[in-house]
């Protein structure tokens, strides 16, 4: 009996569920939301079953259709790796790699990668912006083969870790933002009564983690890195940023480091699972280890 569930479907609703709607999810595969809307359509009348719920002001998934989701994703995993295991076997290069950063991380710092990584290999890249918790469940989940991003207190025990250096953090806020005018300590009681802006966790299933917000405190979250960076300089709040993504935008006089605070350096570390390595992996792990310092 044919099946009338395709893989695409099964992308098409992990991305409605990861983006938050059907137009984010659109804008991402490249598609209209009317042609996402009608395979939606089409996918409840072959199944008999009814996958959002659109009663509401925006469309949620039923109990049915999180079942459908849930079990997708797994399907999608093991598609991937199957696909991936048989390149592998066939000519010892992945079909695809996926290097996880942090958000805090410049993803041009690995462009030259890329570029090199194509002088040996016809392996495709893909470069995936996480955020905090995110980071390590990309990698426990094999949403990503390798990542980069600051380093945990405790970390997982199947996990090799390799350290690439430190980098400076700093607080900032737009020029002309009130935060300036302040005197005195800049300490927990004088912070939390400035909003902060702050990066969601790209987190799934693990607990959210935050960093440097106060309990108190006003808040503004975005969905990714550039954001921030418009927030801060829009003088919406208060924050930290990398010195190298900070400076520039001080230099242009947009940001300016906040009095009384001290740069906080945060250690970087490549990580990655030992059960699976093929050579492109490999080859990227020698890479960033070997040139990591003349990226940034």
């Amino acid at each position: 009996m044919h099946s009338p569930i395709t893989l695409e479907a099964l992308y098409i609703l992990d991305a409605i569920e990861r983006r938050g709607s059907f137009a984010a999810a659109a804008h991402e595969m490249n598609r209209a939301p009317s042609s996402l809307s009608y395979q939606i359509q089409k996918l409840e009348q072959d199944l008999d079953i009814i996958i959002f719920d659109r009663s509401g002001h925006k469309a949620s998934f039923t109990d049915a259709g999180r079942l459908l989701l849930d079990h997708g994703r797994r399907i999608l995993s093991e598609t991937d790796k199957l696909v991936n295991d048989a390149t592998v076997l066939a000519n010892g290069w992945e079909l695809d790699v996926t290097l996880a950063y942090d958000g805090i991380i410049p993803v041009d710092n690995f462009f030259p990668l890329v570029e090199s990584l194509g002088n040996v290999s016809k392996t495709r890249v893909r470069l995936q912006e996480e955020i905090l918790a995110g980071c390590w469940e990309s990698l426990a989940t094999d949403r990503a083969d390798l990542l980069v991003c600051p380093r945990l207190e405790t970390m997982p025990h199947d996990v090799k870790v390799e350290s690439l250096g430190s980098m400076s953090m700093v607080w900032v806020a737009a020029t002309d933002h009130y935060v300036h005018k302040r005197s005195g300590v800049f300490d927990e009681n004088a912070r939390q009564k400035y909003r902060i802006v702050a990066i969601a966790d790209t987190a799934r299933e693990q607990p959210p983690i935050s960093v440097n917000i106060l309990q108190k405190q006003p808040r503004l979250t975005v969905t990714n890195f550039a954001a921030k960076c418009q927030a801060l300089t829009s003088g919406l709040g208060i924050g930290t940023l990398p010195q190298q993504v900070a400076q520039p935008l001080i230099d242009a006089g947009k940001l300016q480091i906040i009095h009384g605070t001290e740069k906080k350096e945060a250690e970087l570390v490549l990580a990655w699972r030992r059960n699976k390595m093929g050579e492109a992996k490999s080859w990227c792990i020698q890479y960033l280890k070997k040139h990591w310092n003349l990226l940034n």
